[in-house]
C-alpha cells in the first residue's frame, strides 16, 4: 500500500514526556545528581511544576508508566533495587492526575493501569470520573503486568500464562466498554429543576454482562464523560499483543534500536491495523528516547559526561533481568547471555534468540542506565535527528524520558521544541478540545470503526423499544 509520500514531510511530531510515580525510572542512577530533584516524587508540587512545564512546552501528554510488584529477579533480591531506588519505592499514578488537571488545560495524561489485578467496574468507574474532571483528557495505558512478584503481592501463586493474559485483557475491555458506551445514552442527563428531573430513567440501560472472566449486571454509576472510552494506549509486541493492540488501542509504543527494524514494525502494524477493518493512521505510534542537549553540540556532549558519571549501568541491568526475567548477573561480563524462554516481555527476550549479547553490551547501552536511543546535541542538531529518525521509519512521535528531573525537560524544551517549531514539525499552539480530538482531530469519541461500536446503546434500540 502507498504511503501519503506527499504529506510525511509536514506531519507534525507528537512528544508526550514519558515518567513515572517514582524516582529511578528509566535512566537509573542520575537520582544522585546533585541537580535532579525526582527524590521530591511523593510531593505534589513536583508534579503541578512538571505539568506546567510540560503545558509551557506544549507537550501533548504527560504518560505515566506503572508496575505492580518490584524488580527482584537480579541477584534474586531487592538489594540493587532498593539502594539505586528501580521504581521502588513507586505510588499510584492516578492519583496524580486532578493536581495536574488543575494547573494545566490542553495537557493530556496516559496512565498505565494494569489490569490483572483490577475490578473492571471501579477500574471503569475511577477513569470515567478522572475523564470528568479532565473535561476529556485522560488516556489508559492498557497492561497486563509481566511480574510474578506482582502476582504474589495479590495473593497468586504465578504469572498466568501469557495468552490468557490477554484473553483477560479482552473480555476486560469489552466489559469497560460496556460500562462507558452502553448504559447511558447522551442524553440521559436533564438538569430540569421545573419538572424535578435530573436525569431521565429511560435513557439509562442495565449493564448483564456474564463471562468467563467476570460478571456484572447493573447500572453504571458515572453519566457520559467528554470520550466516554479514554484514549487507549497500548504497547504489547507480542503476536497476540499486537493483534490485541491493533484490532483496540488508538496509540502504541514500540521499541526497535534500529530505524530499520522499526519501520519493518510500523508496516506491520499499520497492516495489521488495517486487516482489523481500521484506517491504517488510526494507530499513532510512540518510540521511547532520551535526549541530551545544550546551547552547542560540545557542551551537550560536556553534559553527557557528566551525567554519565552519576548514572548506573548495574541498575540499568537490574531493571532489564526483570524485564527478561533471568538474573543477568548469573553470567560473566563477556558470556553471550543465552535464550531461554520466559513468560514476560517477549519483545525484549527475542533479541537473545537473534543476537549474541553479553552484560558488557547491555551496560554499553545502558549508559545512562536506560535503553532507549540517545540523542546528543545542540537544539538543532537534535532536531534534525529527530525528524530524520521520524520520517524514516514512519512513526508518529516520541516518549520523552527525563535524565535529570527538572533539568532535561527544561532543556528540551528551551533548545528542541523551537528548531522543531522553525521547520514546522511541531505545533505553535494546541487546539481545542479532548485528548482525543487534540491527536486524531476527528472529534472526542472514538470512531465507528472501533470494536467499542457494537458496545455502544444504539437508537435503533430505542426505535424498536418505542415501536413494541
Amino acid at each position: 500500500m502507498p504511503h501519503h509520500s506527499s504529506s510525511i514531510p509536514t506531519k507534525k511530531i507528537l512528544l508526550n514526556a514519558f515518567d513515572m510515580n517514582c524516582v529511578g525510572h528509566i535512566n537509573h542512577g542520575l537520582w544522585a545528581h546533585p541537580n535532579d530533584e525526582s527524590h521530591r516524587f511523593n510531593e505534589i508540587s513536583y508534579w503541578t511544576d512538571l505539568a506546567k512545564t510540560l503545558e509551557g512546552g506544549l507537550f501533548d501528554g504527560l504518560f505515566i508508566a506503572d508496575i505492580t510488584g518490584s524488580y527482584d529477579v537480579y541477584q534474586n533480591n531487592l538489594d540493587l533495587t532498593l539502594k539505586e531506588s528501580i521504581q521502588l519505592p513507586s505510588h499510584d499514578p492516578t492519583t496524580l492526575v486532578s493536581a495536574m488537571a488543575v494547573v494545566t488545560q490542553h495537557l493530556g495524561f496516559g496512565i498505565t493501569v494494569n489490569l490483572s489485578y483490577e475490578s473492571p467496574y471501579q477500574f471503569a468507574r475511577r477513569f470515567a470520573s478522572l475523564d470528568h474532571l479532565t473535561q476529556g483528557r485522560i488516556g489508559w495505558n492498557i497492561v497486563t503486568g509481566y511480574l510474578d512478584s506482582a502476582a504474589r503481592l495479590v495473593g497468586q501463586k504465578n504469572l498466568q500464562e501469557h495468552d490468557t493474559r490477554y484473553e483477560q485483557a479482552e473480555e476486560f475491555l469489552q466489559l469497560c466498554y460496556k460500562f462507558w458506551e452502553g448504559s447511558w445514552e447522551d442524553d440521559a442527563i436533564q438538569k430540569d429543576k421545573n419538572n424535578r428531573i435530573f436525569t431521565d430513567p429511560s435513557k439509562v440501560h442495565a449493564i448483564h454482562h456474564q463471562g468467563k472472566f467476570y460478571q456484572s449486571q447493573g447500572v453504571f454509576q458515572v453519566a457520559p464523560s467528554i470520550q466516554r472510552t479514554p484514549v487507549l494506549f497500548q504497547a504489547g509486541a507480542s503476536p497476540r499483543g499486537l493483534s490485541f493492540a491493533t484490532q483496540h488501542a488508538e496509540a502504541m509504543f514500540i521499541g526497535a534500536d534500529i530505524p530499520e527494524k522499526l519501520k519493518a514494525q510500523v508496516a506491520k502494524i499499520r497492516s495489521l491495523a488495517e486487516q482489523q477493518g481500521r484506517d491504517s493512521e488510526a494507530l499513532k505510534l510512540f518510540v521511547g528516547i532520551t535526549v541530551v542537549c545544550a546551547e552547542t553540540d560540545a557542551l551537550a556532549e560536556e553534559k553527557l559526561a557528566e551525567y554519565i558519571r552519576f548514572a548506573s549501568p548495574e541498575a540499568g541491568l537490574a531493571h532489564y533481568s526483570s524485564s527478561v526475567g533471568i538474573d543477568l548477573s548469573q553470567y560473566a561480563p563477556d558470556e553471550a547471555i543465552p535464550y531461554q524462554k520466559s513468560n514476560s516481555i517477549v519483545s525484549v527476550n527475542e533479541k537473545f534468540k537473534q543476537l549474541k549479547i553479553t552484560p558488557n553490551d547491555l551496560s554499553k547501552q545502558h549508559i545512562l542506565g536506560g535503553r532507549y536511543p540517545l540523542f546528543v546535541g545542540s537544539g538543532s542538531k537534535v532536531a534534525e535527528q529527530l525528524i530524520q529518525f521520524l520520517d524514516e521509519t514512519g512513526i508518529d512521535g516520541f516518549n520523552l524520558t527525563r535524565t535529570v528531573a527538572p533539568e532535561s525537560h527544561h532543556d528540551f524544551i528551551r533548545y528542541v521544541i523551537p528548531e522543531l517549531q522553525q521547520r514546522g514539525r511541531y505545533k505553535t499552539a494546541y487546539q481545542d478540545g479532548s485528548l482525543r480530538h487534540k491527536l486524531f482531530n476527528h472529534g472526542d469519541r472514538l470512531p465507528v470503526q472501533h470494536p467499542v461500536h457494537p458496545f455502544r446503546y444504539s437508537t435503533k434500540k430505542t426505535a424498536q423499544k418505542q415501536l413494541a
